[in-house]
């Protein structure tokens, strides 16, 4: 087998229509409310919480958002549970918990 250089993975696109949907309109996941679809969900401790954001930055749902103190809330309705959050945050103060507990 050759060895395979990073272009070699490039997909060329011709125009915009040559992604994925969700990559296109990030709006769309507002459409789709895919909070029934998890199992576990994020639960962020303000306690420990420095507002940095990056929890909102990386989530692929855009369900996290700041509430009126400025901490981020997670809007159950879009979250699908997918710890990215947890993952991110340079605190580690998400954790998951398990639906219905």
């Amino acid at each position: 087998m050759a060895n395979k250089k990073p272009e070699d993975y490039v997909i060329p696109l011709k125009n915009i229509d040559d992604l994925p949907p969700m990559a296109r309109t990030m709006g769309q996941m507002f459409v789709n409310e895919t909070g029934s679809w998890r199992n576990v969900y994020p639960k962020i401790n303000h306690d420990e919480c420095i507002k940095c954001g990056i929890c909102w930055q990386f989530c692929p749902d855009l369900s996290i958002v700041e509430n009126a103190d400025g901490f981020p809330e997670i809007d159950l309705v879009y979250c699908k549970g997918c710890g990215v959050c947890v993952a991110e945050c340079p605190k580690k103060c998400i954790v998951m918990l398990e639906e219905g507990k």
